[in-house]
């Protein structure tokens, strides 16, 4: 049985966007005004589109079913995989004591709670984003910045919000590359184009972010700080987007920025150091000291895991990994029963990579940093079930927010949404970006939001006579912003911040920066189509006629061999500073 989706189901585009617009509006009423809890709202919001995708768009009641079970796989893995190994990882080390000497660390740089929301949100969490993304970067940063400390909601809130300027070329820049698969354009020109949109957001970002958490005076009092902050973040993302190619823009940018703003607090301090209203005063325990190696063990989990996520996002290791850990089967009853509007069948492939995905690099990193601080493998079991029980409600939002996507994708739902946006005509530069910020509202990826929408951004953009990389570029540039919001992200959020069943809280915190920086992108966009034209980067089309290359795994088994002995050496040498530690006499008070 074939069915084939419908894109103006009442023959009046108008009234057909009205009813497309329900499943989407009921998700904002319900966090918003209804303050369900996320789990609530993802399952009422699922309901609600199967029946408009069964009733009025004619989706059979079986295919609605099968996409639905997809979406909650896909929710399952590698999505939740990832969530919750990042999350056990930040576990094992509060677990092991560790975090408290990272607090420490991290207060001996600056107790100032705005510095630490720049260093850990906005800097950590873009290098974070570009090795590892998918909701690992909030979810780690979140985590990281409740235990430090900051309250809640502000932690999960701008961690969300600090995410927008990286996510364009998150996980080694893959956003891009399928923009540019799906598009035709080079995925050079793409990342020249992102990389002259965003780096003047994230100029920006800094301040906006030490704004949002202290108010508009209290990010003055801190402007030098927040200056080599931006700007360093900026040109690094320009520079490497603009020479250097999608994949490493955030890993450059977030390393250099941390690298830059930790040493200019060497030599800087601010006047007053900022705490959170009802919060004790910064006191440094002059009975306390911590060597340089117990620093460095403290830390062992997330350089471990920097080491490993970097290694992962190699090509010739993930060729490695997926030769030999990935299966992918069609799914059932789904796979090429759904007709797109072009009549072309969509295979549904299920693919398990379960040795290159992210969350079990996570894992990896977390097995290893296990002895590393100090706790045995029963402890970290224990831990391990602990996090399943605490992210237990979450899972459920996920799966069940990865349902909505694919419910609303493959009914057809998402396309009516599009075509209004296409037919706006010369006005289209400025509603590109609101495609992409749908895309990934909707998905919760801009890498599924570039997938689902690339292609008509070029189609549109050529009819209207703008170059289509503009339009390619701002779905990626507007998907960004749509991250903050997504409830797939709200849910994971919420997870790392000790939030959960107060995701409504987190999505009316987030709501009004999303739309502030849309509207932003969409006037940038809009100019840089008609009269910023300098902007646009020279490119050739690819011909597509490349022949698909086996590739050559023997580098692949080198760079993982390299990189086990580096994890040995790190391991051994971490030891051997924790058994001299031991042998340093105790401080008495």
């Amino acid at each position: 049985m074939t069915w084939k989706q419908v894109i103006d189901p009442f023959n009046n585009i108008t009234l057909s966007v009205l009813v497309a617009l329900i499943p989407i509006l009921f998700i904002f009423w319900a966090l918003i005004i209804r303050k369900m809890k996320g789990y609530q709202a993802s399952l009422v919001a699922t309901g609600l589109a199967m029946l408009i995708a069964t009733l009025v768009y004619g989706m059979p009641v079986g295919l609605a079913l099968l996409s639905a079970a997809h979406g909650a796989l896909y929710g399952l893995f590698p999505i939740c995989w990832l969530v919750i190994m990042a999350v056990f990882l930040f576990n094992l080390t509060v677990k092991s004591g560790q975090f408290e000497i990272i607090k420490y660390f991290m207060g001996s740089i600056t107790a100032d709670r705005r510095l630490q929301g720049l260093l850990i949100a906005f800097s950590f969490g873009s290098f974070l984003e570009g090795t590892a993304g998918f909701g690992a970067p909030v979810a780690i940063t979140a985590a990281m910045l409740v235990g430090l400390g900051f309250n809640p909601l502000y932690a999960s809130g701008i961690c969300l919000i600090a995410n927008t300027a990286p996510v364009a070329f998150g996980s080694i820049g893959i956003p891009i590359t399928v923009a540019s698969q799906v598009s035709g354009i080079p995925e050079l020109p793409i990342s020249q184009m992102v990389g002259r949109t965003l780096p003047i957001l994230s100029v920006m970002l800094p301040f906006y972010l030490v704004s949002i958490i202290a108010g508009f005076r209290k990010a003055r009092e801190i402007w030098p700080a927040v200056v080599v902050s931006g700007v360093s973040f900026a040109f690094l993302q320009y520079f490497s987007s603009n020479f250097l190619g999608p994949a490493l823009p955030d890993v450059i940018a977030g390393l250099g920025s941390i690298i830059c703003l930790m040493t200019f607090l060497r030599y800087w301090k601010p006047k007053t150091i900022w705490r959170f209203d009802n919060e004790p005063a910064a006191t440094v325990d002059t009975s306390i000291s911590y060597t340089t190696g117990q620093v460095i063990r403290a830390w062992s989990p997330f350089i471990v895991l920097t080491i490993i996520i970097i290694s992962w996002g190699m090509q010739p290791i993930k060729d490695v990994l997926n030769s030999a850990g990935m299966f992918q089967f069609e799914f059932p009853g789904l796979h090429n029963a759904i007709l797109g509007s072009d009549g072309n069948p969509i295979p549904k492939l299920f693919k398990v990579n379960y040795l290159s995905a992210a969350g079990t690099a996570i894992l990896l990193a977390a097995l290893i940093a296990i002895p590393l601080v100090g706790l045995t493998y029963r402890i970290g079991l224990t831990v391990f079930k602990e996090t399943i029980i605490q992210l237990r409600f979450p899972i459920l939002s996920v799966a069940s927010v990865l349902a909505f996507a694919y419910i609303l994708n493959d009914s057809g739902i998402t396309l009516t949404l599009a075509a209004v946006l296409a037919s706006t005509g010369l006005l289209f530069p400025f509603f590109a970006p609101v495609l992409g910020w749908l895309g990934v509202f909707i998905t919760g990826s801009d890498t599924s939001a570039n997938a689902l929408f690339s292609k008509l951004q070029y189609a549109t953009a050529q009819s209207i006579g703008v170059d289509p990389v503009v339009t390619v570029a701002a779905n990626v540039s507007g998907g960004v912003v749509g991250k903050m919001i997504s409830p797939q992200s709200i849910a994971v959020a919420a997870a790392a911040g000790n939030l959960v069943g107060k995701e409504s809280q987190l999505f009316r915190f987030t709501v009004k920066h999303s739309f502030y920086m849309l509207i932003f992108i969409s006037f940038l966009t809009l100019a840089q189509a008609y009269v910023l034209k300098w902007m646009i980067p020279v490119y050739e089309m690819l011909d597509g006629k490349k022949a698909a290359v086996l590739p050559d795994l023997t580098k692949g088994y080198l760079y993982l061999g390299i990189l086990a002995v580096v994890l040995v050496g790190i391991g051994v040498s971490i030891r051997a500073m924790a058994g001299k530690d031991k042998q340093i006499p105790k401080l008495v008070d």
